[in-house]
């Protein structure tokens, strides 16, 4: 086997509407592992994107597991058809200790270089706390669901090992099904796991791999590209915890329009509320009213808290 970093990645529409979405999209990278023999390292989800580092003999089967039955749970929920994401994925092969422990660093340090959290550790969906976890004074006291309300949370005649277990709100626990053994021994120890996540990307990161292997090294330009709306200039700022709590998250934005505004404004049945079965014109108008209350003088009457949303964000989430 060997070591692959792949990125599915989506510009048009957010591909994970909900904290639901991440649960479910990362279970079926699980099942999707598991059918091809994969062993999962780390990964990082977000709302338009998300990372896998696997190792694996047949890294674009994954790739294509993944995709189909996330998209198919996806359709069936929002009542949308077609494929989602880009048709291409960004593929890399992973040689070296270097170029493979960076690979695995900017993969956990997704919350922290999206300026989503002020550490790596507090974003929740990626597998950054699965590691070293005694030595990190990591504790075990998460709710586990019973083995036979599992199946409410993955693809129908799914048969995932009982060891993995499942937390309350539906998802897999990462600690259970990433080789983390692999991935320790990588960082070699906690101090240095410690030392990577809380490093500052500078010159020294890429030398490093130059001195390793003749590879091209992995940068934060170049293992982000695509992401729609990245800029590698913000990350400097952002690796120094200075997280902006105005900018409101895809996830937000999509909570108020999916589960406030659409059954309020345009739909009885919440059930059936989504955002494509809309019109253009009627998606348009609520992003026009959403730009206005944004800009209210009042914010704190405002479900929005005065929070910052923009032009790109609300075509996205509004899939226009």
């Amino acid at each position: 086997m060997k070591n692959y970093h792949f990125c599915r990645s989506s510009h048009d529409e957010v591909m994970y509407r909900s904290e639901a979405d991440l649960i479910i999209g990362f279970n079926y990278l699980v099942y999707a592992a598991l059918e091809t023999d994969s062993k999962l390292l780390a990964d990082g989800f977000l709302s338009t994107h998300h990372h896998c580092i696997t190792r694996t003999d047949s890294p674009e089967l994954l790739v294509k597991r993944h995709r189909y039955a996330y998209t198919r749970y996806f359709n069936a929920k929002y009542h949308r058809r077609g494929s989602l994401g880009e048709k291409r994925y960004f593929l890399l092969e992973l040689d070296g200790l270097y170029h493979t422990q960076t690979a695995f660093s900017y993969v956990l340090r997704q919350g922290l270089h999206h300026g989503l959290t002020a550490t790596p550790f507090e974003y929740k969906h990626c597998s950054v706390n699965s590691y070293f976890r005694k030595e990190l004074g990591k504790t075990d006291n998460t709710t586990i669901i019973d083995n036979e309300k599992r199946h409410q949370f993955l693809p129908r005649n799914v048969i995932i090992p009982t060891e993995f277990r499942m937390d309350k709100n539906g998802l897999l626990l990462r600690e259970d099904v990433i080789d983390t053994s692999y991935v320790e021994s990588v960082y070699v120890s906690p101090r240095n796991f410690l030392y990577q996540m809380n490093r500052i990307t500078d010159e020294k990161i890429i030398k490093e791999q130059q001195d390793e292997n003749s590879l091209p090294p992995i940068t934060i330009s170049s293992i982000e590209k695509g992401v729609p709306d990245f800029n590698p200039q913000k990350v400097f700022i952002q690796e120094a915890g200075r997280v902006n709590h105005n900018l409101m998250t895809d996830i937000e934005l999509c909570h108020i329009i999916d589960d406030i505004i659409l059954p309020r404004r345009f739909f009885k049945n919440e059930q059936e509320a989504s955002i494509y079965l809309l019109s253009k014109e009627k998606r348009a108008s609520i992003g026009a009213s959403i730009w206005e209350e944004c800009h209210n003088r009042n914010p704190r009457n405002s479900m929005f808290s005065g929070k910052i949303v923009t032009e790109s964000q609300l075509k996205r989430c509004l899939v226009i």
